[in-house]
């Protein structure tokens, strides 16, 4: 270990980050880190920590996000003196900042002198202090409290060469039922409809006498009994409170800072409490925060969703937190096993991560979390993943030279991710297992293994470049989407459908058409009738050996609309009925399959489909358990290749690709190794 370490160090180029006064943060690669927090240390302490992160390789770390009882310790008083010299000691260090806005945890001073700032759930309770995330999003109070600690920081570190960039909150989300919370809605409901009769006639509140007189009136709940459409627009409305909150600091930060310093946020893994795609629209780049609390990672899934929050602004990203090793919060709080911390990091980074951050940097004596995994202990010494980390850092200083302002390569195929309809689906399952988190996953996991990239998309996106549109589950079908996604097929695309799609109009109302609505036209055909589903149902066709499971749906065609799939015989009323439908139009087509499939019908649908849409394969023949990501800029082209797997596996590699680093030894890519591959044109 400590011979490959040093070869790798000895070969790698001078980081960016190296230097008292760094070079511009658009021109730094592969930032590695942790999250820091001095203030909890004895300042005599820093030099000692921060020498070990030289030690483990790393160049950045995150501070300030929990520390406003810390900057701003009374109204108005600021002590900034500590925090200017951690960030010097950092930069002495070649280590960058991201600083955090601390506003996820508001002082005690801030909240008793203020009650209307804090936090009020839906069943009345008020949130008290000594946890985080206890304000009030809407407060009109807290705003202005958060705006200006945001805009201090911003004055001070603004121009601040150790600092690349900022990160607002943290893991925001958790709504409120306040006051400033309820008239806001009320007048958000006002811009939106204009009049109450507007809203009584879309919403159709005949039923359960439900009509208000005035927008006042309408409760803000997320309650299972509620309106379909009530709910709805309480999550559009929670999604524009908090892009309003985010925004707000974001344009107060912008107003002092380098424009070389990003701005962003760290969302949490599949978190539907808002719009994500709302809530980065005043952002410079998207972050999140990777864990796996049970230890035992799902490789295609986190694939998955690093392709969610790259579609967020449609460029790389930030890991702002991952575990180095395990967490504290799980059931069972699994460690890793020994190679996966690495793995999961250089998976992060083909897929489009230009920095990976592990949360925290040493164990805190007490708090919430202090069983949280760490690199240091609360002695001050390595913890057991140290030198893994150590080793994936000095790894990709190596890789940077290759991979610095390179993306995924463009794929394909776009898979639409819609937080309407999934919050349609949440609301109104109509299944217990129906979990539209597992359908987007089983839609995607098919084309990971053939090594077939995929990019995640929102409804609104430009679907030109796509050869093959999947949406899974786009219940919530407006008119616009149905247009777009019409031109789409016109123009030669090739669409694919899941069920449920079309179901509900944009205010979550059925559609008169049944699904798939308004696209019932262009599909030739439309859903007799849908069934959930307590046993599996065999269905067969175009070489499809699989069953559907938890939903089905019946399907009728009109004359020049071809049935690919039905149900098995003996099937109650699905028996021998169209499970799977497909029309040409012209040079494209639209698909639907109106069932849920287990993972060989689905893979089954994934081969027709490639093969439909004439998609190209993958320069590394796909294998069980082998992930093969491209990174590209301009003519370079470099692959990742991970072997998830516990065993070796051979690769067929193509004569045109030269070994950069990793676990190779002649064509086999040891278990859970990695390696890093270039075309012979691509070295710089």
């Amino acid at each position: 270990m400590r011979q490959l370490l040093a070869l790798l160090l000895a070969v790698a180029p001078v980081s960016a980050f190296a230097h008292e006064t760094p070079a511009p943060f658009t021109a730094a690669p592969l930032a590695m880190g942790s999250s820091w927090y001095p203030e909890q240390w004895p300042e005599t302490r820093w030099d000692a920590d921060l020498t070990l992160m030289k030690r483990a390789h790393l160049n950045v770390v995150r501070i300030g996000e929990f520390a406003w009882a810390r900057i701003e310790p009374k109204d108005d008083v600021f002590d900034f003196a500590w925090l200017d010299r951690a960030i010097a000691a950092a930069g002495r260090n070649g280590i960058r900042v991201v600083i955090g806005t601390p506003t996820a945890a508001p002082p005690i001073w801030l909240t008793e002198a203020h009650p209307d700032t804090l936090r009020v759930d839906a069943d009345g309770s008020v949130a008290r202090h000594g946890g985080r995330r206890h304000f009030s999003y809407a407060s009109t109070t807290y705003r202005r409290y958060a705006t200006r600690i945001a805009e201090q920081l911003a004055r001070r570190y603004g121009r601040n060469a150790n600092v690349v960039g900022w990160q607002i909150d943290n893991e925001i989300g958790v709504p409120s039922y306040d006051r400033d919370a309820t008239a806001r809605w009320a007048a958000w409901l006002t811009a939106r409809y204009g009049v109450i009769d507007v809203l009584n006639r879309r919403w159709t509140t005949e039923y359960w006498s439900q009509t208000y007189t005035g927008f006042e009136q309408v409760p803000l709940t997320l309650a299972a009994d509620q309106n379909p459409a009530l709910v709805l627009d309480a999550r559009r409305f929670a999604s524009s409170v908090w892009a309003d909150y985010i925004g707000e600091q974001a344009r107060a930060i912008r107003r002092h800072a380098d424009p070389r310093q990003f701005i962003t946020t760290n969302s949490t893994l599949w978190n539907d409490n808002f719009d994500q795609y709302l809530v980065h629209s005043d952002l410079d780049i998207a972050a999140w925060d990777e864990y796996v609390p049970d230890g035992h990672p799902d490789w295609a899934a986190n694939a998955l969703h690093h392709s969610v929050v790259r579609s967020y602004k449609r460029r790389n990203f930030w890991i702002m937190e991952t575990q180095p090793g395990r967490v504290d919060w799980g059931p069972i709080n699994r460690s890793l096993d020994p190679g996966q911390t690495r793995e999961l990091a250089w998976q992060a980074v083909a897929h489009g991560a230009d920095a990976v951050l592990y949360w925290q940097w040493r164990s805190a004596l007490n708090g919430q979390e202090q069983y949280h995994g760490t690199l240091v202990g609360p002695d001050g010494t390595p913890m057991p993943i140290f030198d893994e980390i150590a080793r994936t850092a000095a790894e990709l200083h190596v890789a940077a030279q290759y991979l610095v302002g390179t993306t995924p390569a463009p794929a394909e195929v776009a898979l639409i991710y819609s937080q309407e309809s999934r919050w349609s689906i949440e609301h109104e399952r109509h299944s217990r297992d129906y979990d539209p988190v597992a359908v987007l996953k089983d839609w995607y996991r098919p084309f990971a293994s053939a090594g077939i990239p995929v990019d995640v998309v929102a409804p609104d996106t430009d679907l030109s470049r796509y050869r093959l549109v999947m949406a899974p589950q786009m219940t919530v079908l407006d008119a616009a989407t149905a247009r777009r996604l019409e031109l789409y097929v016109a123009a030669g695309g090739h669409l694919l459908l899941g069920p449920r799609s079309g179901m509900k109009d944009g205010d979550n109302a059925l559609s008169l058409a049944r699904q798939p609505g308004s696209l019932a036209a262009l599909l030739g055909g439309r859903v007799d009738y849908y069934y959930p589903l307590d046993n599996e149902v065999g269905l067969s066709g175009l070489g499809i050996a699989g069953a559907a499971r938890v939903w089905a749906e019946t399907l009728e065609v009109q004359p020049g609309t071809t049935v690919l799939a039905r149900y098995g015989a003996h099937s109650g009323w699905l028996s021998n009925k169209p499970a799977f439908v497909m029309r040409e139009r012209g040079k494209g087509w639209i698909a639907y399959i109106g069932a849920l499939l287990d993972g060989d019908g689905q893979m089954g649908i994934v081969r027709w489909a490639s093969a439909k849409a004439s998609l190209k394969p993958s320069m590394i023949p796909a294998q069980s358990d082998l992930e093969v990501v491209e990174r590209r800029l301009g003519r370079r082209r470099y692959f990742v290749a991970i072997n998830h797997g516990d065993r070796d596996i051979s690769l067929a590699l193509p004569a045109k690709l030269s070994f950069i680093l990793g676990d190779i030894s002649g064509s086999t890519l040891a278990a859970h190794g990695v390696a890093l591959f270039a075309n012979n044109s691509s070295n710089p």
